[in-house]
């Protein structure tokens, strides 16, 4: 039985984008046992991932070398035939390289000569989606993407699922819109709070139970979109968990975010969604589920992949009304 530890990305959506990697080497290595080394929030994607026997929480921060602490750790791990390095910072071979792995796999990235000894060539117009770069490190160098890839799943407990309802006292009978209007990235990916309120006011109007979603950073927004709204609703952003966010979110009929992590979510949970793009581009990391549908203006300023407008305006949001959304929806 061949042992393989995949270093997963650093991101909820490049994780959830992970998966039909994992489904690829499981599908070629059926008896073979793949382990996630991943930051300690990721068991709440990995652990909804049939192909993955654990997740091994990896203890330093994003901006930390300590190059004496990951030689510690390293030396912890237990032996694998292959490691597939995800990210493409040297930081992230590092551990591999420490483990003695004897394969270790992944795109040339950040100066990895060395740290990888099974190290490919990008060709960004032969794999320009990320998903398709992820799974095609489960196959031989050189050899082409055997497509169509599978979607990215994740599956749901019922009975945590029902605890998370309890918890939050959301029972109910009445269809549920989900809004997710953070963006960890930045205020450029961010549709405007009117905006998602607007949309919260119509589906209100047809009887449905509104459930902001997101961060303890992201509460701000969720309040703000409530209160523009002017309609009950359930601001969840900050006081769940990971995992609980996941579980409720599959309950939702409809689903509105912008391009974030909750925007892979749902869609790996098969939910009818709107997803908004402003500064980043669904030509890179699109919602992967046949029921989302992507909602861009596609400006001559957009993409530009920026954190924050450049030109002080972002009109690729502000100008995206509500009804186109609503109309994507309907």
């Amino acid at each position: 039985m061949s042992e393989t530890l995949v270093v997963s990305p650093s991101w909820i959506g490049d994780a959830v984008l992970s998966h039909p990697l994992l489904a690829r080497l499981k599908a070629r290595d059926p008896s073979g046992a793949i382990d996630v080394l991943a930051p300690a929030w990721a068991s709440a994607v990995y652990g909804r991932m049939p192909e993955v026997r654990r997740t091994i929480a990896f203890p330093f921060g994003h901006r930390v070398l300590d190059l004496a602490g990951r030689r510690r750790f390293a030396r912890d791990l237990p032996r694998y035939d292959r490691a597939i390095v995800l990210p493409g910072s040297l930081k992230s071979a590092l551990v591999p390289w420490f483990a003695g792995i004897p394969v270790r796999t992944g795109w040339r990235g950040e100066m990895r000569y060395g740290l990888l000894n099974d190290m490919r060539r990008l060709d960004d117009a032969a794999l320009p989606l990320i998903v398709e770069r992820f799974a095609a490190l489960a196959q031989p160098a050189g050899e082409a993407l055997e497509r169509p890839l599978p979607q990215p799943r994740l599956a749901i407990d019922a009975a945590r699922r029902d605890a998370a309802v309890a918890k939050f006292g959301l029972a109910g009978s009445a269809p549920v819109l989900a809004l997710a209007p953070g963006a960890e990235y930045g205020p450029a990916k961010r549709w405007p709070a009117r905006h998602f309120a607007a949309v919260a006011s119509a589906y209100a109007a047809r009887g449905f139970r509104i459930w902001l979603f997101g961060s303890a950073k992201d509460a701000p927004v969720t309040a703000e979109v409530a209160r523009l709204a002017g309609v009950p609703a359930a601001d969840l952003a900050g006081k769940t968990s990971l995992d609980e966010a996941i579980d409720l979110l599959s309950l939702a009929g409809r689903v509105v975010t912008n391009d974030s992590g909750l925007m892979h979510v749902a869609a790996a949970l098969d939910r009818p969604m709107a997803a908004v793009f402003g500064s980043s581009s669904p030509e890179y990391t699109p919602p992967l589920s046949a029921k989302a549908r992507v909602i861009t203006l596609r400006l001559a300023c957009s993409p530009c992949f920026k954190r924050e407008c450049p030109l002080g305006h972002t009109n690729c949001l502000e100008k995206l009304e509500a009804g186109q959304v609503l109309a994507a929806l309907d």
